[in-house]
């Protein structure tokens, strides 16, 4: 969260005018009252506030909030608090121990709005486990009275019904939680320490094979078209799938869509190149979400985007007889068919948009846009002949790919043959 100083006079004038489009937070110091100072929230917001030192530590203290409290009386009050600092009393001391008698309900309450919702994507996840397996046991219980005993049962009961990962993912969560609380001096320990895993981490490796593929394609014709795209542009692109539900159509321009930085998991922009499937893909869905500016706007709620695909990827594994099939799984899919092809390894992790270490990934300034947009070019004529082709056909068999026709895929005009095996060229 970015935080700039500045010093000046403060007038009731001045503290009207001060820039709220700025950096996140601004504080601006009081020339003529050391330690006391107005904080610019990006929001509008305007608070006074005093810093001052007790035992070594810097601490601070809001004293009200702009226009409901006047200058005048918020430099009373500021003269009051460093008055009593002075005298050696800390006029916090109270509100520390307040704050240590804070339930957990509270704490996970703070961890949401402070935190979770200013960082996370995802925090809406962060809610609702909160909400569904913590808050049932923890709400009305002493957030410093929380012991490792007490995760520890908590943690067994996801397990035992069944749940093993949710019980990992739920133990870290508890553990951002109580050091989100140890940072605010809610509490004096985190007790997942000594804590184990509940479960094993199993790392998913399920790629679909090309009659999996085949099965999953046909699956989606019986799924709603906006829907069905969103499955087709994640196995066609390897991108990710909140990427995509995001994806809205100013990103998209001429042959490139670019997903920006806010967007991307990893926190960079990446551009990904339009094959001529994709585009006709973009082409169908333009037609279908009118005027949204989502290119997969939600069919139940106006204005807004699809927000999750996971009942409809159950549905769509059970239609194509999938097992154990996660819809993170086309990415996968798709990256672990081109590196087959012959596509360099580097050239898909940079279509996956993976951030890269090393000396090398310092210097290396190349953009990779050309390697990109062949190997996806080829990625989706690939794709077009495993979905087109008949079994009878296929390599496995002896036989040559199909050749499809425009009205199946699509044009071919274009598509690389360099990076294929040469049976496929």
């Amino acid at each position: 969260m970015a935080k700039a100083t500045r010093k000046i006079k403060l007038t009731h004038r001045g503290i009207a005018s001060l820039a709220t489009d700025g950096p996140w937070l601004t504080d601006y110091w009081d020339e003529s009252l050391s330690g006391f100072g107005v904080r610019v929230h990006h929001s509008g917001r305007k608070t006074y506030f005093v810093r001052y030192t007790v035992e070594g530590k810097r601490r601070r203290m809001n004293l009200g909030t702009y226009p409901t409290l006047p200058l005048a009386d918020a430099r009373d009050k500021a003269k009051q608090v460093l008055g009593q600092i002075a005298s050696g009393a800390d006029p916090q001391a109270k509100r520390q121990v307040d704050r240590e008698a804070e339930t957990f309900g509270d704490l996970a309450a703070e961890y949401l709005e402070r935190h979770a919702k200013l960082k996370k994507r995802s925090w809406r996840e962060d809610e609702r486990v909160i909400r569904v397996e913590l808050l049932p046991s923890w709400k009305n219980r002493k957030a410093k009275k929380v012991s490792r005993r007490d995760i520890s049962d908590l943690l067994d009961g996801i397990v035992e019904r069944g749940a093993p990962i949710m019980a990992n993912r739920t133990k870290a969560l508890i553990s951002k939680i109580f050091n989100f609380g140890l940072s605010r001096d809610v509490v004096k320990f985190n007790p997942c320490l000594g804590v184990p895993m509940p479960a094993k981490a199993r790392q998913r490796d399920r790629v679909l094979d090309e009659n999996e593929i085949r099965a999953f394609w046909r699956a989606l014709e019986g799924m709603q078209p906006i829907m069905a795209a969103t499955f087709k542009m994640r196995l066609l692109t390897a991108q990710r799938g909140t990427e995509v539900l995001r994806m809205r159509w100013e990103q998209v321009e001429g042959d490139w869509w670019t997903i920006p930085a806010e967007v991307a998991k990893n926190g960079l922009a990446h551009r990904v190149p339009i094959s001529p499937q994709v585009r006709a893909l973009l082409e169908e869905l333009r037609g279908l979400t009118g005027h949204s500016v989502w290119v997969f706007a939600s069919t139940q709620k106006k204005g807004s985007h699809l927000k999750t695909v996971t009942r409809a990827a159950q549905r769509i594994a059970q239609a194509a007889g999938l097992k154990d099939f996660s819809s993170h799984d086309l990415r996968r899919t798709a990256a672990s068919h081109m590196t087959s092809m012959g596509i360099p390894r580097l050239v898909v992790s940079k279509i996956l948009n993976h951030a890269e270490s090393g000396i090398t990934a310092v210097y290396d300034r190349h953009s990779y846009d050309w390697e990109k947009r062949r190997a996806l070019e080829a990625w989706s004529c690939r794709l077009g002949e495993i979905i087109w082709r008949s079994e009878a056909s296929s390599p496995n068999r002896g036989g040559r790919p199909m050749k499809y026709t425009k009205d199946q895929w699509g044009s071919r005009t274009g598509a690389p043959s360099f990076f294929l095996p040469r049976e496929y060229q």
